[in-house]
């Protein structure tokens, strides 16, 4: 297995030192080579005929910037990054140095490392847009530890509160020389997806996919085999990808959250029917690496 998922890959010397250092990140904050990645609402910043991620210096990125709310990403191309939000009320913020586009059209489109680094940024503001009061006493809280964790700002509580991941598993099952592929009812007209779903307490991933599988599909499953992962910050994944071999064949609907579920052949698939996941996805390259075993 070659190359990197979207959005994923070690791109980002994070740091982790760093971030309990106020007096490096205050430093960081005014050196010229530091670089501010802008969020707007849920949208990154490119450029381009061809685009790239735009990483701002600290002058084009005054206006906006928030230094109790600053987050540090890490050191990106030798330069220390930060990520910023810009409320989405705001209109045509940062107007004539590129466009804010959704993640999801970046992906498929800007360099890996910008993409991760997108991805990095995204994930954490939204997840500070979310957390502004502590979950266990609702006092207010505030960022800490250069943005990558926040504090409760009641002394009497003072909790600590971590970004939030959520794990999902996403699994291609194969019965010999057929796949099994599902779509839900919002989805664009002809596309099917790989089985997936979240990890519930208390379950091992192995577990949650044998059991995602079994309430969607009524399918089966054994051989369970991890493939790779890939981070997924719509706003919080982290997809586990999987292979699984089908002990049984009969599809039932059990859970109704899938309109449909079929077996495919490798020939159906490469047809054009049904439409497959988008390239930029893990689903895509479960689906993609299956079609390549055949010639393997």
């Amino acid at each position: 297995m070659n190359g990197h998922n979207t959005f994923a890959g070690a791109f980002v010397d994070r740091s982790g030192h760093r971030r309990q250092d106020a007096a490096w990140l205050d430093a960081a904050l005014l050196r010229p080579e530091s670089r501010f990645v802008p969020v707007w609402g849920d949208k990154c910043l490119a450029s381009g005929d061809t685009p790239r991620a735009v990483l701002l210096d600290r002058d084009a990125a005054a206006t906006y910037l928030d230094p109790g709310e600053l987050i540090f990403l890490g050191v990106f191309r030798d330069h220390p990054a930060f990520a910023f939000r810009i409320d989405s009320s705001i209109e045509k913020p940062l107007d004539g140095l590129g466009e804010f586009h959704d993640l999801r059209y970046l992906g498929s489109i800007l360099p890996p490392d910008e993409a991760n680094l997108a991805a990095h940024a995204r994930a954490l503001v939204i997840w500070h847009s979310r957390q502004k009061h502590c979950g266990m006493c609702g006092s207010p809280s505030r960022a800490q530890c250069g943005g990558n964790t926040r504090i409760c700002t009641d002394p009497a509580c003072a909790q600590t509160i971590f970004p939030r991941v959520d794990p999902a598993i996403i699994v291609l099952v194969s019965n010999g020389p057929q796949c099994l592929l599902g779509r839900q009812s919002s989805w664009p007209e002809g596309r099917y997806s790989t089985i997936a779903g979240f990890v519930e307490p208390g379950e091992s991933l192995e577990d949650a996919v044998r059991r995602e599988v079994l309430e969607e599909s009524n399918i089966d499953v054994h051989d369970v085999s991890y493939h790779s992962s890939q981070p997924w910050p719509f706003p919080s994944s982290l997809m586990l990808g999987f292979t699984a071999s089908a002990a049984s064949s009969e599809i039932v609907l059990n859970d109704g959250e899938l309109e449909d579920a079929r077996w495919f052949t490798r020939k159906e698939l490469q047809s054009g029917f049904p439409k497959l996941p988008y390239r930029l996805s893990i689903a895509r390259r479960l689906v993609d690496d299956w079609l390549e075993f055949e010639d393997a």
